[in-house]
């Protein structure tokens, strides 16, 4: 399934065009009839649980597999039978790949010399890339000297600096610690803003995807179930899988039923109105999607223009800024995520749920 790009300018040309393509590797199918477009500037991840086929995506892209049916335009031209090092394109690999044995400002040079561009340019390119990645003053360090993260900026500089069209990381940050690995998604972003180079990055982390992307391509079991921005992906689920893969959602059964002339959702003895309800009719069973924090806890006595259900809280658990809520209503275990601080009610304690039925979402 492929997409337009909502963000893309009518007429503009993708940079990457992969176009029915398939991968087996014997008995096993890797990939099936994938269609995507990438667009000049984009930071576009491929996301999806281990094993959906985001990486072998990537590594078609790159050169270093070759599909078993279809074809990859870069630029509009098609490069399915070139090597990897005769596309218009760098890598960044998870284990960075640094020669230890050289220099920080060797390793990012490595390339440019390999071509046998002048010194004098290799010089000055090399250090406009440090100054990006913010590791002027590195350029004597080797490769065990410097951290995690540092080691993740020379393998970004050594990609960058031989101005590719297409940057591709596959999942660069995963061997970071939490803390570290949240300081380079900002920092990956600002760089790709900086020089407006087209990122086709990787990764299984929902909340990198979300964090860094311009859209997200979303694959199961080697087919793209959806293409979004982040907000519509995470807001607009076109499935129960990218409802679930995307955050925490609370999945209910539910009826349609007809409220004065128009279509309402039935569920635990409420009316849930206000939802699109397309293509359905009245009787039709559905599923309905609900985020944690469309959900909130009022006091059970309080007057709300909100549509409420009353449940048992079974357990509350605290996050630093935040709580997790578990109620049951009825057969349903219902999350609720509530900001702030404030002690919530004993286990066990009735507890009333506004329901802001304006975010809840009928599943396809």
């Amino acid at each position: 399934m492929s997409q337009e790009n909502p963000a893309a300018a009518p007429g503009s040309a993708p940079v990457v065009e992969v176009v029915g393509v398939s991968k087996r590797f014997g008995k096993v199918v890797a990939l099936q009839d994938v269609n995507l477009a990438v667009y000049p500037g984009e930071f576009l991840t491929l996301l999806g649980p281990s094993g959906c086929g985001k990486t072998t995506l990537l590594r078609i892209i790159a050169g270093f597999e070759t599909p078993t049916a279809g074809h990859v335009l870069l630029a509009g031209r098609d490069v399915t039978a070139l090597p990897p090092e005769k596309r218009p394109l760098n890598m960044v690999f998870q284990r960075y790949a640094l020669f230890p044995h050289l220099t920080v400002a060797e390793n990012v040079a490595f390339g440019l010399r390999l071509r046998h561009v002048p010194e004098a340019e290799v010089r000055e390119r090399v250090a406009l890339a440090l100054a990006l990645v913010r590791l002027e003053g590195f350029e004597e360090r080797l490769p065990h000297q410097v951290s995690g993260g540092q080691a993740q900026r020379v393998a970004l500089a050594r990609a960058l600096v031989n101005k590719p069209e297409v940057l591709l990381l596959d999942e660069p940050l995963s061997a970071l610690d939490r803390k570290i690995r949240l300081q380079m998604q900002d920092e990956l972003r600002q760089i790709q803003a900086e020089v407006g180079t087209t990122f086709v990055y990787v990764t299984h982390d929902q909340d990198e995807a979300m964090a860094m992307s311009t859209r997200v391509v979303l694959l199961c079991d080697g087919v793209i179930t959806q293409i979004a921005t982040p907000l519509a992906l995470y807001q607009a689920p076109a499935s129960e899988f990218a409802a679930n893969f995307i955050g925490d959602a609370n999945l209910l059964e539910g009826t349609v039923v007809e409220r004065g002339g128009k279509l309402a959702v039935a569920w635990c003895g409420l009316v849930l109105e206000g939802l699109a309800a397309p293509g359905r009719a009245a009787g039709d069973s559905v599923r309905l999607m609900v985020r944690p924090e469309a959900i909130r806890l009022v006091e059970t006595d309080a007057a709300t223009e909100a549509t409420c259900a009353d449940g048992i809280l079974e357990r509350s658990s605290f996050y630093g800024f935040y709580w997790i809520h578990r109620v049951r209503v009825g057969d349903e275990m219902l999350v609720v995520r509530e900001m702030g601080t404030a002690q919530p009610p004993s286990p066990g304690a009735p507890v009333r749920l506004a329901i802001d039925t304006a975010r809840a979402v009928i599943l396809p």
